[in-house]
């Protein structure tokens, strides 16, 4: 039998709790954050018709693809992450290089 530890259960909580609010339109679309170890996986998700439409591990480089099939606006989920660390500073760099929250 597998458990999860409780740092990962309170997390998931976390994360249901926001998706419960949060909701990508392909108008504005959810960018949604995975923190592991090593790196930070984002994604840009239209939760209407439930496709990816960019991902990228590299907050320059998801934003320039979004703003090439002209993707400005987002809706940030932070996936139950605390925004704290490499979650905020993904979250800067995103807004500097073009995308708005």
């Amino acid at each position: 039998m597998k458990t999860t530890n409780s740092k990962t259960l309170k997390r998931i909580t976390r994360h249901r709790r926001i998706r419960a609010k949060v909701v990508g339109t392909a108008d504005r679309p959810r960018l949604s954050i995975y923190r592991s170890n090593r790196v930070i996986y984002a994604q840009l998700i239209d939760d209407d018709r439930g496709v990816t439409l960019v991902s990228g591990n590299d907050a320059g480089e998801l934003a320039k693809r979004a703003l090439e099939k002209k993707i400005k606006r987002v809706v940030f989920d932070r996936g139950g992450f605390i925004y704290t660390g490499r979650i905020k500073e993904f979250a800067e760099a995103a807004r500097k290089a073009g995308l708005e929250f």
